[in-house]
């Protein structure tokens, strides 16, 4: 009879002992098959954070080199002429459209902006509690000067391209944003409670009053209404005005009303950037593009950070693979060692009647496959549920400790220098509502766990990695047994 009959029969023979060992081999595999999952999982959840988390690449003036250069008129000046100011130098947007033609830049965005002053119409008035308002428009007190404006303008590209909108800060209930197309025009998109207070909609006009030179007026058409969050309003300082009177409208506009010299220049400009792994790279091909009267700043916090998540999953994952799997090996061993423990006298027949020791193992590891085999069908089933469920909860407390970390690190580090202003006429505060940089919010990412072919292929590899060790581990003592000895004990 050849081993591979006596395997089954034995197999058939003994259904206590093939079951137990069925569900001892289904719990090892199952678990061995979650850690493939969520390993898999984890490594494409990276891959779409590329795409989903983004990063940006901001180009605006070198405030360092600037400062330094006010440093040394400072040093060189007489003490009695004046003292001298930090001043920045606009952005070129033909510098910019070169950094665009870069391969792993997506789109950019232009900000450009100002203040101009209410003319037909009033801005929102604002309480502080502190014995002030912030109020604007005909007749109305104003807690800024005529100087700088009551209503801020906020040059862009595209309204969907700052992180205001994208971010959902804001969002257009009437009408459209601003766009590409709009380059040139007087369109505008005005906040909801402006509108509102004005009786404004979309298709009206309205007339703002330049700040500088000769304050002339102009008219610009209402073509789109945005509502903005309440924290944005209620993070209004004493002395500015209420966020609800920021217009949006295209770059062109803020420059036209700055002046005629900032005409083909920004504020900043900010790319999206295709893949996030690769801004440390574009950002220095980039700089090869400019001069060093300009920077470049790269975020990529939100790809860092689910990055990092899905790191710490993996490796996790692959932790229990290899526990697992040298654990499943040891106890599958130990089952077996008993197992042959249990047939010396069948082995010690088998020998006498000359069958090769080779064949007795391979008679054992047969057995085994047999057990396998039905193990890894079960383990296919049972082991999606286990991955969900480990995956879901490795990837809960992974992204709460990174966002709780990138938190810390943000507030310890942050950006909130005093004196940010861009330093131009007219220049409007980093960071501000037209912003297109900023913190993006980090969202959880879904492990996508789906058991497929070659996941199937992984564990079966594992399967009969495992038996044979087990088999080889246990089968040690056989090539030394002598069939006399055996029979006779």
């Amino acid at each position: 009879m050849n081993f591979f009959k006596r395997a089954w029969l034995n197999v058939w023979a003994k259904k206590g002992r093939s079951v137990l060992l069925i569900l001892v081999s289904s719990a090892i595999l199952m678990f061995v098959l979650a850690g493939l999952l969520i390993r898999s999982a984890a490594v494409k959840a990276t891959e779409t954070a590329k795409a989903d988390a983004g990063a940006t690449m901001t180009l605006s003036a070198n405030r360092q080199a600037a400062f330094k250069k006010m440093q040394r008129s400072r040093s060189s000046s007489s003490p009695t002429s004046s003292r001298p100011k930090l001043t920045l130098t606009p952005v070129r947007l033909s510098d910019a459209k070169n950094i665009a033609k870069l391969s792993n830049i997506k789109s950019y965005n232009v900000t450009s902006s100002t203040t101009v002053n209410a003319k037909s119409y009033d801005t929102v008035s604002t309480s502080t509690g502190m014995g002030g308002n912030s109020s604007g428009g005909p007749g109305g007190m104003k807690s800024t000067s005529s100087s700088s404006g009551d209503t801020q303008i906020d040059g862009v590209t595209s309204t969907a391209l700052t992180t205001a909108f994208t971010d959902s800060q804001s969002k257009i209930t009437k009408g459209r944003g601003i766009k590409a197309s709009d380059k040139g025009t007087n369109n505008v998109v005005i906040e909801k409670e402006l509108a509102s207070q004005n009786n404004l909609t979309v298709g009206d006009t309205m007339t703002v009053k330049e700040t500088t030179g000769s304050k002339s007026t102009r008219k610009v058409k209402v073509v789109g209404i945005y509502k903005a969050s309440s924290t944005s309003s209620a993070s209004a300082g004493p002395m500015s005005t209420d966020p609800v009177n920021t217009i949006y409208a295209s770059y062109t506009l803020a420059n036209t009303i700055k002046g005629s010299k900032y005409v083909g220049t920004a504020d900043s400009v900010t790319f999206n950037v295709t893949n996030p792994a690769k801004a440390s790279a574009t950002k220095r091909a980039g700089n090869k593009l400019i001069s060093s009267k300009y920077s470049l700043s790269t975020d990529d916090s939100s790809y860092q950070v689910i990055k990092a998540s899905m790191d710490n999953v993996e490796g996790f994952a692959n932790k229990i693979v290899w526990l697992v799997a040298i654990a499943g090996t040891i106890i599958l061993a130990l089952i077996v060692i008993l197992m042959i423990r249990e047939r010396r006298f069948e082995i010690g027949v088998l020998l006498s009647l000359g069958e090769a020791r080779w064949k007795i193992v391979a008679q054992f590891f047969t057995e085994m496959l047999m057990v396998i085999v039905i193990a890894l069908a079960i383990a296919g089933v049972g082991g999606q549920f286990v991955g969900n469920q480990l995956g879901s909860q490795l990837v809960s407390q992974s992204t709460t400790t990174q966002t709780t970390s990138s938190r810390t690190s943000g507030q310890l580090g942050g950006s909130g220098q005093p004196g940010g202003g861009s330093g131009m006429h007219g220049g409007g505060a980093a960071g501000g509502p037209g912003s297109t940089t900023g913190n993006a919010k980090t969202k959880n990412p879904d492990l996508e766990i789906t058991v497929s072919a070659v996941d199937l292929a992984e564990l079966g590899g594992f399967g009969l990695a495992i038996t044979f060790l087990s088999i080889m581990i246990a089968s040690g003592g056989i090539l030394r047994l002598e069939p006399k000895k055996v029979l006779i004990s």
